[in-house]
């Protein structure tokens, strides 16, 4: 056939131009080919030459990015012009297709316009980033000449009665229509920006955030087409392949998504909803109405493009329906009836009847539908996460207005605000995310079901019914799953707690040989959380049942009634696979309808909660009324500082007082203006309605001076101050602050003269106070910052603080010094060294007035006296600032200038030293005996020193372990060899890229060998049946279209349904069973994989050696049973479902489509291979924004915990705006990291569908062309085009499991490290049967050139050690911090390792003992006393061996008798947690019960009396000498005056024995040590 632009026939009209030029139809396409042709030469060389040479030249950085007027219509309009254009190049075709000869001009000027339409686009975005609008003009004479040249096309055709039904007319209209609306955006280009025509043109800056080069996240500023693919985060998903992804790589978030700006977007939707209507709806419908004011119109947006992407989803089932049919037809081409200008004409519905115009429409349709759901998806996220952000600000901003009393008084405790921040927050945001689907199911559901009644008729309704009444079977079975993971949790719950005790504990447990008590009462609590497990994976794998079996049962009951209740139905392979596929669509809402509703419910409970939360009480309310004259109460100067950046620069001294002048007069003529606060006649409460705490408060704190405030405990001196500082309800009275004293010029806050005025003169506002609490508050912080505490840095001044609050020597042993990490994620400190830092902070700061509240409880005499001197009065009070100090500390009351007295929420007393002797002498001496009492308390000086020294040196114990490990082990790579650093990153790089494999086998293979060919079997099986299932399908309905055609050419009879109906039943019930099966398969595998690392992990645990507890940080172990528990337990079985069954469908389809059109195995090479790629970058990126995302969420929870905690701390200081700062700057942060999660899941899933779409084009292509040449069967089409498109619903599936999947094996990687703990060695060389049954019942001991260390690797501790020990003697050892005392009692137990000599007890060496037999027949005290959460009696005899006489007879011993017999239940009285019921003492005396109980001959105190008074000491030395007459006793001492009346006493230094003798002679030697330490001690 020839090729002509006018066609070649003979007689041509094509040629004539007898009814002049513009009536021929040729010279008019001729004509419009003219502007493409000129736009691409115009525009050719400016792109090529212009920006090439540019490009390489100067980078042009997004901060030019500018979009014109009218950029996104213009982008939809070309989008949709070159849509058009495709189908009229497809018209021109198939219209052609009839003609003896090929009319060119009818496809070759829309192919021209195509290249036209694409040319303009990428010139103008090209334009648009360069800020060039000059170049434009080439545009603006485009659009018009094509608009002209269409518009004599349209107007020609009209002349020649081509009408609408021709659908060329159409076309050619709505082209007309579109360049001429592209030339409207393009002269309003002009007329906004200036640039031609214009003397002046516009000057426009890029917005603000792009000049920022901070911002990495780029959505809201690229061009539509950018923003549809995510191709701007191209390039950071490359470089997340070189370099991981960290906090710095993200960037900052745009200006428009910062928590900030979304906050005050939220509280202008609570004030206008305050403002509008006089009816302010009350609680949680005002949030309700305010979220959907602030974020509504991005949901609108979202629900638009999803209902739009839904509605698209049609499309797949139509077209393939259409495709099939006219495959069915064969070959007997259609003939246009129309032929006007020498050329057909075709009508819509002929174009529509083309197989390939169908599947060309099908590949435009999912590619517009794709990247409509993700937009969708987009949206719904980014709202829900601004959400997030505006509310966790809000809440932020309610707890710093908080009242007191509502914390203490457990209205709101810290958990609860926590689990608002971090748990209904996070509901709000998932609800917002899947709130598109309440409005887009429903029109699904009713869409889906018309068309199946359009396909099927009336047993479409019966299918559809089978699934819609099996949707609140679905809702239940929902239901259940969240009540099953709730009682799951709360047995996950105990056994974290009894673990976390044992391993607390895991020493004692150690020596006492009861690991085996403990590790099976976690068993069994596991044992319950099994249980709990096996409902919840009970009621998982029926849900997951239930989403694969409905839609097999919905197919089989429609199909089977189809066929043989309405014979005369079509049953048609287009009929049999487009309800296939719309059954496919319908089970998505349905299953999503579940979660739906209960996000829905969630959602709900957690405005409620929010609602009560933000309606609570709050401090200082009056402030409004300020200008009344009643308001004269401190809550006026509370100013609820809005959240602003507020610029911190204040002004200097000078000014302050210029401020303060004008109305600087003192209250009283009578009275000096030298106070600093004085409160008259104040009564202060906790709660509104609640008793005065504190009553008939008159008092005057002097200016400058140090006043003090003591009384007994709980006569209400910390109240006080609170109420002076407004934390209290005032019920009455006045707290007035002097205005006198000039605020800091670096802390005072600034008050303007009509803010002054405006509040009564005398109730001034309060400036900063610097307060330590009494319960020491640390920020998780270094040291550093917490002294400091946001204040500069002044070198001189910080050393000098430090010097007076003794912190040097705690310091220096930190890992870090004072740049440790402290607080919940950094090492945990003592009492005092927590409270010196509190008061550290507080005498740092520069304000004048300094509050510390009883700084001195937890120091000893030394550290109070260093402190009193060089902090208190060197520092603050030589310095003229105003101190009030809570104290017991009576000694020091001579130092103070104004004391006050009180006594049971009253003033007793107030004034100075001399006042009080006079006036009340009788309190006066009862102060003068207390003050000899606390005198006396210095002989136990250096008892305390000890104790300090030897919190010192626990902490450096734990410390230099935990300074190697503090980095939990989460980046646990592969071991990788040290090498260069490139060598380094890149084998790191690689580590990143692979597949965790080797943990994935782990788990595998820990299902045993029964399960695991059963899951891989089953699941194969399923797949193969479901594909049979759909391939008896297509035989059956190309047999029955096929019958049918022969019976309409002869009558013969009609077709029998019957033995295809039957098979297909059974393979579908088949099918049904199968998916059950391996659907509990799965679960069942999960449940045994969890079962047996919990327990090996557990085995493994508490048979591991002492070191591995000093070595590794508990909270890394615990890690390990709890997130990572939860992962394998729970997330792991749901993944790896999901995970196989989308890999084995897009397998089963790529199979089954390769089966039908072979042809189609040469495309999949090149779209695997772009797969392939695409997740392997995809998954490098994701894990690491996970990680992001969880890292980020820490920091923000725990900085809300902190802030609860220091909340008095933070006002008093008067911090609100810098806490406040520094929770927008965590928001954001977290806030940033989801976002860049969210986008490279979309940046994923559109590609994925993309390829998708194109693996659907492909196939569709393939099977017509087959099916036309072949007669390939339509049912094998039908069954092709069905599953091609299931690849692209389950490729990203796909690929998101497998990153989840990678994420979640880390924890299996992470057990298994444990695992493969070394255990310690339990076997002894002895049987049982070789050691008497009552060993040691002597208590001789021989120590032989005994050397001990600690690891192999570790110097000696113990160096050749030698001594004899006699049956019942006394021993003393005594040495200095480190001389080894306690590895000398814990080398009897084979706690450490004895790399030589041996040490023999009556008779048998120690080494060949079994250690259960061995630590079970010696008893031994620690210095740290640990009880177990249970009862008394549970403590001091796990093992239940000992009659209760036995029990009271050690609690006799241990002095404990009278306080276990006043509790309520005796002996089984509960001991909470680490015994915090009881008093440290008390703790400790139960511990020598615990030891008295046990009866052993040999008996070992480990410094066991460090935290008793003397009187009870001397007592237990008593009883332990008449109790243990017939004993061994070692005793370990740091005092030594204990054992001086122990038999033999053992000095030792440096791992050596230096003395050993008795005592008295020991004593009276020349130079010995022993003389010289009793000497010391006295």
């Amino acid at each position: 056939m020839s090729l002509a632009f006018c066609g070649s026939e003979n007689n041509s009209a094509a040629y004539k131009v007898n009814q002049g030029v513009l009536n021929n139809g040729c010279f008019v396409d001729a004509l419009n080919v003219v502007p493409h042709v000129f736009l691409l030469f115009i525009t050719f060389p400016i792109l090529f030459i212009g920006w090439g040479s540019q490009s390489s030249k100067v980078h042009i950085h997004h901060s030019t990015w500018l979009h014109f007027p009218g950029h996104n219509l213009r982008w939809i309009l070309t989008f949709i012009l070159l849509f058009v254009l495709v189908c009229e190049i497809a018209e021109g075709i198939v219209s052609d297709g009839v003609s003896e000869s090929h009319h060119l001009h009818l496809y070759m000027p829309p192919g021209m316009a195509f290249l036209a339409a694409i040319t303009s686009i990428v010139y103008y975005h090209n334009i648009e980033t360069s800020n060039f609008p000059k170049l434009l003009i080439a545009l603006l004479v485009y659009w018009t000449l094509a608009f002209v040249t269409k518009t004599i096309k349209f107007v020609k055709f009209y002349d020649n009665d081509v009408g609408p039904l021709q659908l060329r007319f159409c076309l050619t209209g709505l082209l007309v229509a579109l360049y001429g609306m592209l030339l409207v955006v393009e002269i309003n280009v002009i007329r906004v920006r200036r640039y031609v025509f214009f003397k002046k043109p516009k000057e426009v800056k890029p917005p603000e955030d792009l000049q920022d080069l901070g911002v990495r996240f780029l959505q809201p500023f690229v061009n539509l087409l950018s923003k549809g693919t995510y191709w701007w985060m191209n390039t950071f998903i490359k470089t997340a392949h070189k370099k991981p992804i960290d906090l710095k790589a993200i960037g900052k978030l745009p200006i428009a998504m910062r928590a900030l700006t979304n906050y005050i977007c939220l509280n202008e939707a609570f004030q206008a909803l305050k403002n509008k209507n006089t009816s302010y709806p009350q609680g949680s419908k005002s949030i309700w109405c305010a979220l959907c004011c602030a974020f509504g119109r991005p949901l609108v947006l979202s629900s638009t493009f999803r209902i739009l992407a839904d509605l698209l989803g049609f499309a797949g089932p139509l077209c393939i329906s259409g495709i099939v049919h006219h495959v069915g037809k064969g070959t007997n081409a259609f003939r246009p009836q129309t032929k006007k200008l020498g050329v057909f004409f075709i009508s819509s519905q002929e174009f529509l009847a083309n197989a390939y115009v169908l599947a060309v429409l099908l590949f435009f349709a999912l590619l517009l539908q794709r990247t409509f759901l993700q937009a969708s998806y987009y949206v719904a996220i980014e709202t829900g996460i601004n959400l997030r952000g505006a509310i966790q600000t809000k809440i932020y901003n309610k707890i710093m207005r908080l009242s007191t009393s509502n914390m203490s008084m457990g209205e709101m405790t810290a958990g609860q605000i926590c689990n608002l921040v971090a748990i209904d927050t996070n509901q709000l945001m998932w609800f917002f995310f899947l709130c598109p689907n309440l409005w887009a199911m429903p029109v699904q559901i009713i869409v889906g079901v018309l068309l199946l009644y359009y396909l099927l008729g009336l047993s479409a309704l019966i299918g559809a019914a089978v699934i819609i009444v099996l949707a609140p079977v679905q809702y239940f079975v929902a239901t259940k799953l969240s009540q099953a993971q709730r009682s799951t949790l709360e047995y996950s719950n105990e056994r974290l707690k009894k673990t976390n005790e044992m391993l607390r504990g895991i020493k004692l447990l150690k020596l006492y040989a009861w690991e085996h008590i403990f590790h099976s009462s976690v068993e069994e609590t596991r044992q319950k959380e099994m249980t709990s497990l096996k409902s919840f994976a009970l009621y998982t794998s029926i849900s997951i049942f239930m989403n694969a079996a409905i839609p097999i049962a919905a197919v089989l009951i429609t199909f089977v009634v189809h066929a043989h209740l309405f014979e005369e139905a079509d049953f048609s392979p287009s009929v049999a696979f487009a309800s296939l596929s719309l059954f496919h669509i319908l089970i998505t809402p349905l299953f999503l309808l579940s979660s739906v509703v209960r996000s829905t419910v969630k959602a709900l409970v957690s405005v409620q909660k929010l609602s009560e939360f933000l309606s609570s009480e709050e401090i200082g309310e009056e402030q409004d009324k300020c200008s009344e004259p009643r308001s004269k109460d401190n809550h006026s100067k509370y100013q609820a500082v809005p959240l602003k950046v507020v610029n911190r620069k204040r002004p200097t001294r000078e000014d302050w007082n210029n401020y303060n002048s004008p109305i600087r007069r003192p209250v009283n003529i009578t009275e000096a203006d030298d106070y600093c606060v004085k409160v008259t006649n104040g009564f202060f409460t906790w709660t509104p309605e609640g008793t005065a705490a504190l009553s008939s408060i008159d008092i005057r704190i002097p200016q400058g001076q140090l006043t003090m405030i003591v009384g007994q405990v709980g006569c209400g001196k910390s109240s006080l101050l609170l109420g002076i500082l407004g934390e209290m309800q005032k019920v009455s009275g006045n707290v007035i602050w002097n205005s006198n004293i000039p605020p800091d010029s670096e802390t005072g806050e600034d008050v303007s003269p009509e803010m002054e005025s405006a509040v009564d003169i005398e109730t001034r506002k309060r400036g900063p106070v610097a307060y330590a609490s009494q319960k020491p508050w640390l920020l998780n912080a270094t040291v550093e910052e917490n002294i400091t505490f946001e204040s500069p840095f002044n070198k001189q001044r910080y050393k000098a603080v430090i010097d007076a609050c003794s912190l040097q020597p705690d310091i220096d042993i930190l890992p870090h010094g004072d740049q440790t990490q402290i607080g919940e994620r950094g090492i945990n400190l003592s009492g005092g060294q927590r409270q010196r830092i509190s008061v550290a902070r507080a005498l740092y700061q520069q304000t004048n007035v300094v509050f510390l509240d009883d700084p001195f409880s937890a120091l000893d005499i030394h550290l109070s006296d260093h402190l009193m001197q060089e902090g208190i009065l060197k520092m603050l009070r030589d310095d003229k600032r105003t101190v009030v100090l809570v104290t017991h500390k009576l000694q020091y009351l001579p130092h103070a200038d104004w004391i006050i007295a009180m006594k049971d929420g009253t003033i007793q007393r107030e004034g100075t030293l001399k006042d009080i002797q006079k006036s009340e002498s009788e309190l006066f001496e009862h102060w003068k005996t207390l003050m000899n009492r606390q005198d006396q308390e210095l002989e136990k000086e250096t008892l305390i020193e000890r104790k300090t020294v030897l919190d010192r040196k626990n902490l450096q114990k734990t410390m230099y372990s935990q300074d190697v490990l503090l980095q939990d082990d989460e980046e646990d790579e592969d071991e990788i060899p040290e090498s260069d650093d490139d060598d380094n990153l890149s084998s790191v790089l690689h580590q990143r890229a692979k597949m965790p494999w080797r943990a994935c086998g782990k788990y595998l293979s820990s299902a045993g060998f029964l399960l695991l060919p059963l899951l891989v079997l089953s699941q194969l099986l399923k797949h193969s049946v479901m594909v049979s299932i759909d391939f008896w399908l297509a035989q059956w309905t190309s047999e029955a279209i096929s019958k049918k055609m022969n019976c309409s050419h002869s009558r013969a009879s009609s077709f029998d349904h019957s033995p295809y109906s039957r098979v297909f039943s059974i393979l579908c019930c088949l099918g049904i069973i199968l998916c059950l099966v391996t659907s509990i398969a799965v679960e069942w595998t999960g449940l045994k994989v969890a079962k047996k690392l919990h327990c090996f992990l557990l085995n493994k645990i508490i048979l591991a050696p002492m070191r591995f507890f000093e070595t590794t940080p508990l909270g890394s172990i615990l890690n390990r049973f709890s997130a990572d528990c939860n992962t394998i337990d729970q997330h792991i079985p749901a993944t790896l479902e999901c995970l196989s069954r989308s890999t084995l469908l897009c397998l089963s389809a790529l199979a089954v489509i390769s089966y039908v059109t072979p042809v189609f195995l040469i495309a999949i090479v090149p779209l695997a291979v772009i797969c392939y790629f695409i997740q392997k970058y995809f998954r490098v990126a994701s894990r690491d924004l996970q990680q992001l995302d969880d890292s980020t969420q820490l920091p923000l929870l725990s900085h809300f915990s902190e802030t609860m905690e220091g909340l008095t701390t933070i006002r008093a200081f008067r911090y609100e705006s810098r806490f406040k700062q520094k929770l927008l700057e965590y928001t954001d942060a977290n806030n940033i990291a989801s976002l860049f999660l969210t986008a490279a899941n979309r940046w994923l899933e559109v590609r994925m569908e993309y390829i998708g779409a194109c693996v659907v084009l492909i196939a569709a292509v393939a099977s017509i062309t087959n099916s036309l040449n072949n007669h390939l069967s339509p049912g094998l089409v039908g069954l092709g085009l069905t599953y091609a498109l299931m690849v692209s619903n389950y490729l990203n599936w796909m690929v998101r499991n497998l990153a989840d999947m990678e994420l979640q094996l880390g924890a299996v990687k992470r057990l298994n490290g444990l695992i493969k703990t070394e255990a310690e060695n339990y076997e002894g060389l002895l049987s049982p049967a070789q050691i008497p049954q009552n060993w040691p019942d002597q208590g001789e001991i021989q120590i032989q050139n005994l050397s001990v260390r600690y690891d192999s690797t570790l110097k000696p501790v113990l160096k050749h050690v030698s001594a004899h020990i006699s049956p019942g003697q006394k021993i003393g050892i005594c040495g200095r911090t480190g001389s080894g005392k306690s590895s000398f009692s814990l080398a009897f137990f084979r706690m450490v390792d004895t790399f030589e000599g041996r040490i023999i007890i009556d008779g048998i060496d120690i080494a060949k003992l079994p250690l259960q037999t061995l630590r079970s027949r010696l008893s031994i005290i620690l210095q740290d006393p640990i009880l177990f959460s249970g009862t008394i009696r549970f403590n001091l005899d796990p093992e239940k061996k000992c009659t209760d006489s036995m029990l009271w007879e050690a609690l006799e011993i241990a002095q404990l008798k009278h306080v276990v017999k006043a509790l309520p239940g005796g002996l089984d009285a509960i001991v909470t947690e680490g015994g915090e019921n009881f008093s440290q003492g008390q703790r400790q005396l139960f511990c020598l019960a615990r030891a008295f109980v046990r009866k052993t001959s040999i008996f070992i105190m480990d410094e066991a009396t460090a935290s008793i008074d003397m009187a009870t000491e001397n007592i237990l030395q008593k009883v332990v000498m008449t109790a243990f007459a017939d004993r061994t006793v070692v005793t370990i001492a740091h005092r030594v005056h204990t054992i001086l009346n122990a038999d033999m006493v053992i000095v030792m230094k440096r791992g050596v024995i230096l003395e050993y003798d008795k005592p008295e002679i020991l004593l009276e030697q020349e130079g010995s040590v022993f003389a010289s330490f009793v000497q010391a001690d006295k």
